[in-house]
């Protein structure tokens, strides 16, 4: 099989394919939880401060998304439409809802109507939560494993998505999107809704730190096969003591008020569990939970060669493309948010 750096390609497109999910999860990731957190704050003032803190960049980090769509697509065909062919209905709710937060955001200023604000800003937050919990929801499913029979047709039906683990990934995502969200919006106020934010990020910074306990828990005692790779490498435990370690600093950071530190720790843990993820998947993307047998791995799932290396020397053209164009507007909009007229 053809190799460069001593990777094979389907595994340089599995890599591929969780940066980008990873580049998602941090970048888009504060902006779903500053939604989470939209109703906790009362005052007009500071409902405007909170969404134009997000305003010039969360329509661009969505843009992660979609290249990690179009990833997948391109590397592994397959793996594409067993995954949207078994989510479809909560992949229709997600775009539901990433349309209705989309809206939200844009049609919430267009009227003075203290019942119009207020309707947007409860769809705001819904459709950030409901974002949020779906893809938890999606992810535990994948780590639990899906009933998938030998033609790579799901069996299950929609309640089978809704397993106790899977709902507790779905938590655990949430509650890091809430810090995450927190931690960004703490970092771009001041005056009285810092002081709250502060109390905000402390309290889901405890939110978090019981999921991860729960999770982890719950990974060793009831998904085994997540825990083979560590056992067969045990060099690879260096990972969770990264993420302990981690988790720890940002709790310290956040006590310390230091919440620039805070936030690169909270990208850093997001960076760490999914990697572990996909530590515990690789080389399958999807597992069947009626039959390993039935479980797809990249190589089964991988596009030609040639499509794959093509593709390889576009993703590294672009990407850092994406990236620039990303630090270019984070630079832009630094420092704390003021309201202006053309604010929302």
């Amino acid at each position: 099989m053809e190799t460069i750096l001593g990777i094979d390609l389907p595994t340089w497109w599995f890599l591929v394919i969780g940066g980008l999910i990873t580049g998602y999860g941090m970048l888009d990731g504060f902006d779903l939880g500053a939604g989470a957190l939209h109703l906790f704050f009362n005052k007009e003032e500071s409902r405007r401060l909170v969404l134009n803190a997000i305003g010039p960049v969360w329509d661009g980090n969505e843009v992660w998304l979609v290249i990690a769509g179009g990833a997948l697509f391109a590397g592994f065909p397959l793996v594409y439409g067993v995954i949207f062919s078994t989510f479809y209905i909560p992949f229709m709710l997600f775009l539901v809802a990433l349309i209705f937060r989309a809206i939200s955001i844009e049609f919430r200023s267009k009227e003075p109507w203290k019942w119009w604000r207020k309707m947007w800003d409860i769809s705001y937050c819904v459709s950030s939560i409901l974002i949020t919990f779906l893809l938890g929801l999606v992810l535990g499913n994948l780590i639990h494993g899906l009933p998938i029979n030998s033609q790579r047709e799901f069996t299950g039906n929609l309640l089978t998505f809704f397993n106790p683990y899977s709902l507790l990934i779905a938590f655990t995502t949430l509650a890091l999107f809430m810090l995450h969200g927190a931690i960004y919006l703490v970092m771009k106020t001041e005056h009285r809704l810092y002081a709250k934010l502060t109390i905000l990020v402390n309290n889901c910074s405890k939110f978090f730190i019981l999921c991860f306990i729960l999770t982890s828990m719950a990974t060793l005692i009831y998904i085994p096969h997540m825990t083979l790779a560590f056992k067969n490498h045990p060099e690879l435990f260096i990972l969770p003591m990264i993420a302990v370690f981690t988790l720890l600093n940002i709790k310290r950071n956040v006590d310390a008020r230091n919440y620039l530190t805070a936030f690169l720790f909270s990208c850093i843990i997001m960076s760490c569990l999914l990697i572990l993820f996909a530590i515990g998947l690789y080389p399958n993307i999807v597992i069947s939970s009626t039959n390993p047998a039935n479980s797809i791995s990249i190589y089964q799932a991988a596009s030609s060669n040639k499509s794959l290396k093509i593709m390889l020397l576009i993703a590294a053209i672009g990407t850092p493309l994406v990236l620039s164009y990303t630090v270019f507007v984070f630079w832009t909009f630094r420092g704390k948010v003021k309201l202006n007229e053309m604010s929302y």
